[in-house]
């Protein structure tokens, strides 16, 4: 990755916007309908900065004086005077998907955002205010976190009933009828998967594999491109066989 994508929590906080315009606007525009309070000075509290100045060499040094004041400086259209970058935004609040490219192309992001926008369902975050409802009534039955982890995928997979690319009717009862349904945690798990010459080899189901899984163990010249499809939460272990014990969904690259 070039860059670390963050979600900023800006409700109450103050942002310093610099400059006029239709660029300018855009900007205020954002900033306001993600809760923050736009300034034309900073406070010793703001951290964010916008600077919209067509003038490219005065947005330049407005925003150096800026980031020597320690603040993080977006300046509009010029990337790489920028330590953050604003990301093409598809809004199913409290469900948010973020396009950036860098600065590459905003082009490129806006048809991302567009094509997204027609492929997911607008019902999205009520489906993950349902899920926020529901976690200690799954967490009194799937008492690990592996086990909810399953849960969870379980319901979440393609065409089951809380597929995130399809409406749902009622989430919070499909929730109730999948606790129902199970009794106790399901069963620790081992899978082997033959190691890849690179991550174009695997197939569907190995990708999910690597991508449920709490520990994956890989011999040390498994291809990089591999090991970045593993859930980044997951444990890593160079070797040929997890260790004693060892719990929840288990992936072996042999």
């Amino acid at each position: 990755m070039e860059s670390l994508p963050l979600f900023h929590r800006l409700r109450g906080q103050t942002v310093l916007l610099v400059g006029e315009g239709d660029a300018a606007d855009a900007k205020r525009r954002l900033i306001e309908d993600a809760g923050g309070v736009v300034m034309a000075e900073a406070t010793a509290a703001t951290r964010l900065a916008f600077v919209a100045i067509d003038d490219r060499d005065t947005a330049a040094a407005v925003a150096t004086r800026l980031k020597a004041r320690g603040l993080l400086v977006n300046v509009v259209d010029q990337p790489a005077l920028c330590d953050f970058t604003v990301p093409a935004i598809v809004d199913r609040s409290p469900v948010l998907v973020a396009i950036g490219t860098g600065g590459a192309s905003a082009s490129l992001s806006k048809a991302l955002k567009e094509r997204l926008e027609r492929l997911l369902p607008g019902g999205l975050g009520t489906l993950a205010t349902a899920i926020l409802a529901a976690r200690d009534a799954v967490a009194a039955v799937h008492r690990t976190v592996p086990a909810r982890r399953a849960f969870w995928s379980r319901l979440l997979a393609d065409g089951a009933a809380l597929d995130p690319l399809r409406d749902s009717a009622d989430a919070p009862a499909a929730i109730a009828a999948a606790l129902s349904a199970v009794a106790a945690d399901p069963a620790d798990s081992i899978s082997e998967i033959p190691l890849p010459a690179s991550a174009e080899d695997l197939t569907l189901r190995q990708l999910r594999l690597l991508a449920q899984a709490d520990l994956v163990v890989h011999p040390a010249d498994c291809p990089a491109d591999v090991l970045a499809l593993v859930r980044r939460d997951a444990a890593r272990i160079t070797g040929a066989a997890p260790p004693a014990g060892a719990r929840g969904h288990v992936v072996i690259l042999i």
